[in-house]
Formats: C-alpha cells, sequence, structure tokens
C-alpha cells in the first residue's frame, strides 16, 4: 500500500544537465531507484492546484510564513476519468513538511473539491486524510487555477527508506484546459537542460551525503513550482498591461494626429 501520510524536511537545489549526470552517478553507490523509473527513464508526474479566486494560498506561501498549505490532485501520466488519482494536502510548518494524500477516482477527487462533500468511504481511501481535507474545504473557496507537470527520476537510500532523492526536469504548466485528463502539455518554468533535485528526509541528512553535496559545491535553493509558476504569471500580466496602455497611447495619438 502507498504510503499516504509523509512529515520530512525537504531542501531543494538547481544544476544543468552534467551536474545531475555526475550526481546521479555518485548516488548511485548508494541509493536505489524508485519502482517507477524502470530501466532508469523517468517518469511524468501531473498535478492540478487548487487555490481562492485571489491566490491566497500560495500568496501565503510566498510570504514565507512559519505555516503554510496547499492543496493539489496528483496522477502519474494523464488519467482517464475513473483513473486513481491521488488527493493530497501539503502543510509547511516552521520548515518540516507534512504531506497527507488519500486515493480517489479523478472524478471523485474532482467532485470532493467542487463540492465541499466527502465522497462515499470505501477500501483503498484514508477516511482520516479525508477528513482533514474536507475540514480544509470547508475554510476556502477554491477553483482549480494551475496545472503542472514534470518528468521525474526518484531514488532511495539502500537501507534507510526515510531519504528520498528526486530529480524533476521538463516542468511545463499551463492556466487553461485545467483538467489532468485534458493531456500533457504546457509552458516550459525553467530552462531547457536544467534541473530541480529535492532530498527529502526525515531526519539529518547522512555524512556521506553532506560530503558530496559539500564536494560538488551544491547549495541549497528555495524554489516551489507552483510559487515560481505564479510568479511568472504575475510577469507576463504586467507586461500584457504595458503592452496595452502603449498600443492604446498610441492609437491616441493617432487619432489626435489625424484631428490635426
Amino acid at each position: 500500500m502507498a504510503i499516504e501520510v509523509f512529515n520530512r524536511y525537504e531542501n531543494k537545489y538547481l544544476m544543468d544537465t552534467s551536474t545531475f549526470k555526475n550526481l546521479y552517478n555518485r548516488l548511485m553507490a548508494h541509493m536505489e531507484l524508485d519502482a517507477y523509473n524502470k530501466n532508469d527513464q523517468y517518469y511524468s508526474i501531473s498535478n492540478l492546484y487548487y487555490d481562492t479566486e485571489h491566490h491566497s494560498l500560495i500568496r501565503t506561501s510566498l510570504s514565507k510564513t512559519k505555516y503554510r498549505e496547499k492543496l493539489r490532485v496528483r496522477a502519474y501520466g494523464v488519467p482517464e476519468a475513473d483513473a486513481k488519482v491521488y488527493l493530497e494536502l501539503k502543510k509547511k510548518v516552521f520548515g518540516l513538511v507534512n504531506k497527507r494524500r488519500t486515493s480517489l477516482t479523478l472524478s471523485e477527487a474532482y467532485d470532493f473539491v467542487r463540492t465541499g462533500q466527502a465522497p462515499a468511504y470505501r477500501e483503498g481511501m484514508n477516511r482520516q486524510v479525508i477528513q482533514e481535507i474536507e475540514y480544509f474545504l470547508s475554510r476556502y473557496e477554491l477553483q482549480p487555477m494551475m496545472y503542472l507537470a514534470y518528468d521525474r527520476i526518484a531514488m532511495f537510500c539502500r537501507g534507510n527508506r526515510g531519504l528520498r532523492i528526486t530529480f524533476d526536469t521538463n516542468i511545463r504548466s499551463r492556466r487553461y484546459d485545467l483538467q489532468l485528463e485534458a493531456g500533457d502539455y504546457g509552458d516550459q518554468l525553467m530552462e531547457e537542460g536544467q534541473w530541480l533535485m529535492e532530498v527529502k528526509a526525515e531526519k539529518t541528512i547522512p555524512v556521506w551525503l553532506s560530503k558530496l553535496l559539500s564536494e560538488l559545491q551544491m547549495y541549497r535553493t528555495s524554489f516551489s513550482k507552483y510559487g515560481n509558476e505564479y510568479k511568472k504569471s504575475i510577469r507576463g500580466a504586467k507586461a500584457d498591461a504595458v503592452t496595452s496602455a502603449s498600443i492604446m497611447n498610441d492609437q491616441s495619438i493617432q487619432k489626435e494626429l489625424i484631428l490635426i
């Protein structure tokens, strides 16, 4: 049965493909690939993030408060309406990430968030998590806000399943066609060839990993996929507003010249 409750610390690092390959090869002396990464191939994850009309959740997250929370539907690949997905509630409290999720069908997840009414319980669901999400939904009026997908390679430490490392690339997003079953497409969030590594540990990372990161001069960074996409969308909206204002000003000048 898939793990449905996580409590761990997460550190993030950005790198190019050359650094990724070097680090990947070094890590494999201590790590083993996730079951999804068959034949050393990455797998695709797609997410649908929910937020309020005024983006309250992501704005709170970006303000770096001690308590942050997000809600998303997660699928592997492009799901059908009756496919198994995860409805996830992710919180961060004083640096500790708490993720709670339950398995639902895609249509059940959509209906749950839209109505705030929990689906009828059946085997495979996490009753406690469903109750927590139901309470969360009672506090906010949420709507689908952003699709985000990426290709992932994941690994666990041999003898210590509490240490997990993931590499994500080809991160793409869109703010239209906000349904996971609509397909896997969107705008690139990072430059081509960039990778985001996340080191996820229940406690402190082992000495060998700390030394390896230091040797390769890897430094932690603050990078939220949803947060960076939101900031990018804001910059785009401002640029569009400036362009529109410039066009209107040019049209006004042209009218004045005609009158002259």
